[in-house]
């Protein structure tokens, strides 16, 4: 027992930690001081000192380092961890010896009070301390720069700057298991300069570099790393590099332990922010009460998340998912944070959450948006995104909520399906409504990557599983958006809305869905190991999605938003409409009643290989 005690304090002794690095400094720089004063003043008497000086000697001796330790820890340079000494703490180091040596002479000056120390040895010994300190410092990363590596992989940064430097930094001090050769920069004005002894190249040179060196690594820095990163990734999977990383934000200070993640799709897909207003859209959510419906989804979880980074004064989170409500509740912490569970079917409960906390925001996102689900579960999908969601406005508009905004879908336009159907119906209801006191206004916008029940999870999953990749047809098309991206987006149409309108976001271009299927195969590199098979165009499922019925939007102030053709209902016959839909024996037939457009698709179709 005494052995394995003992053990465990010697462990606990020799861990480092703050107060060990800042003691274990202070002792060196005191030693190293006396060390180079006493060197320095043997040096001007030629190492014949008189001895009766002795006794002022060893006065101003302890003077002068409490000066300069006292400077040392002004410039925080007993905070820096050893193997992360740089230039920026070297000038800080000359700063403390030139601030406390001055304040030595000056004190030297008007007090007469060190007449024995001649001033050539406070001026020798300046220049001394200054290097051996600034080495101390120093020799662990020289160390480090030298000592044989446990064979970590040739790479290259692609992108300079001090995320370059920082990258080099943990390379050098194991953080990483890869050895940066070089960097490759797009800046012309940079090729043949210098980062931490690795020269920077123009992209040209990478195939050279990557035979000569044997690489198959490469690391992107956040510069090089910009969206849309699929044109790189196809670029560096060209060249043969077959393990790429993207730097996370670091830093000296920073504690990271993770630094590199790996390239995904979602990074592939993603796109350059165009016109996002974070101004307009803070102004618009700050210090407000915002209710979310499905608060624990994908779409309404990471509404709140926004909600909450842009400054909601209290987030009332509604879903009647117990475990998603639990999730995103412990996420956020409980401050200013509602959790309710209720499904949005319960009008009276709905009215009276909406009485009680007042919000002045409400953002519909609860729905069922599984398009076979709610092929074979029609009544339900239904009940929930049409009933659940006129119960949601109509309560909203009776307790004059000021915003009230409806997450939409593509699917609505010319609806294939029973969701996209009931989606469009929801839209003609907020359009028509008599909205009060209370603006009602739809967003509309494609597929959001990761979303769940979404594409990409579900490739995750079968590439994990070995296989097969399940793709509906060959040339099946979505748009697809990061959900943040999507969910801010969603914010800043919501801040311009002055009711009754449809937003549409800017989705970009459309994906092949099996293109997305053969670069996430790429991405975990199993092209030769999983196939693609193409199923066949599930029930409702349709080729192409469409966010405009025609071209007659209207545009905004933001190119990333446009308003569609308003479609007059007259709201007492949508009311009867719906009533029958519910009682109806053939839910296609009424829904294609009241959407016109709706044009039914049951596709069947077999596997094929891809």
């Amino acid at each position: 027992m005494k052995r394995v005690f003992y053990s465990r304090l010697l462990v606990r002794l020799l861990r480092p930690s703050n107060v060990k690095r800042t003691l274990f400094f202070l002792c060196v720089d005191i030693m190293c001081s006396y060390l180079t004063l006493t060197f320095s003043y043997n040096l001007r008497y030629s190492f014949e000192v008189p001895l009766e000086f002795n006794g002022n000697i060893i006065l101003s001796f302890i003077f002068l380092i409490a000066l300069k330790v006292a400077m040392l820890f002004v410039f925080r340079v007993y905070l820096v961890p050893w193997s992360f000494f740089g230039l920026s703490e070297a000038v800080k180091i000359l700063y403390a010896h030139s601030i406390a040596y001055a304040l030595f002479v000056l004190l030297f000056v008007i007090f007469d009070f060190f007449e024995y120390l001649p001033l050539s040895v406070v001026i020798v010994d300046f220049v001394i301390s200054s290097i051996f300190i600034g080495f101390i410092r120093v020799s662990k990363r020289i160390y480090l720069e030298n000592v044989p590596k446990h064979s970590p992989k040739n790479t290259l940064i692609f992108g300079g700057g001090m995320q370059a430097a920082n990258v080099i930094k943990s390379a050098l001090s194991g953080d990483i298991p890869y050895d940066p050769v070089a960097i490759i920069e797009h800046k012309r004005a940079s090729w043949g300069s210098y980062i931490s002894n690795l020269r920077i190249y123009p992209l040209s040179a990478a195939e050279e570099l990557i035979k000569k060196h044997k690489i198959t690594s490469a690391i992107l820095t956040k510069d090089f790393a910009k969206p849309p990163l699929e044109d790189v990734f196809k670029q560096l999977d060209s060249l043969g590099l077959t393990d790429i990383k993207i730097a996370t934000t670091l830093s000296e200070e920073s504690n990271i332990k993770e630094p590199l993640k790996d390239i995904s799709i979602e990074d592939l897909l993603s796109r350059p922010v165009k016109d996002l207003d974070k101004n307009l859209i803070q102004s618009f959510i700050a210090n407000k009460t915002v209710l979310i419906t499905g608060g624990g989804g994908s779409i309404g979880s990471e509404i709140a998340r926004q909600c909450k980074a842009f400054g909601a004064k209290q987030l009332i989170l509604i879903d009647h998912s117990e475990y998603n409500l639990y999730a995103i509740t412990e996420e956020m912490g409980q401050d200013n944070v509602v959790p309710i569970m209720v499904s949005i079917l319960e009008k009276e409960r709905l009215l009276e959450i909406f009485t009680i906390f007042k919000p002045d925001i409400l953002l519909h996102a609860a729905a069922y948006k599984h398009v076979p689900l709610c092929e074979a579960n029609m009544l339900s999908a239904i009940e929930n995104n049409i009933v659940g969601s006129k119960n949601v406005i109509d309560c909203a508009i009776e307790a004059q909520i000021p915003k009230i905004v409806i997450i939409s879908t593509d699917k609505a336009v010319r609806p294939t399906n029973v969701m996209g159907a009931t989606k469009r119906i929801v839209e003609l209801y907020a359009q028509n409504i008599d909205p009060k006191k209370s603006e009602v206004v739809a967003v509309r916008f494609g597929n959001v990557l990761g979303s769940s029940g979404s594409v990409v999870p579900k490739f995750k999953a079968q590439i994990a599983q070995g296989g097969p990749i399940t793709v509906t047809h060959p040339e099946i098309t979505r748009y697809f958006m990061l959900i943040p991206e999507a969910c801010r987006l969603v914010l800043q149409a919501a801040s311009i809305a002055q009711g009754g309108e449809i937003f549409i976001l800017d989705m970009g271009s459309p994906v092949k869905i099996v293109d997305l299927a053969k670069n996430m195969l790429k991405l975990y590199r199993k092209e030769n190991e999983v196939k693609i098979v193409f199923s066949g165009l599930r029930p409702g499922e349709k080729l192409y999605e469409e966010l405009l019925i025609d071209d007659s939007e209207e545009k905004t102030q933001y190119d990333s938003i446009h308003v569609a053709k308003p479609t007059p209902y007259p709201i007492s016959k949508l009311n009867y409409d719906i009533n029958e839909l519910l009682n109806a024996h053939n839910y296609i037939a009424k829904l294609k009643e009241i959407v016109a457009e709706f044009n039914h698709q049951e596709n069947k179709g077999g596997v094929q290989n891809a």
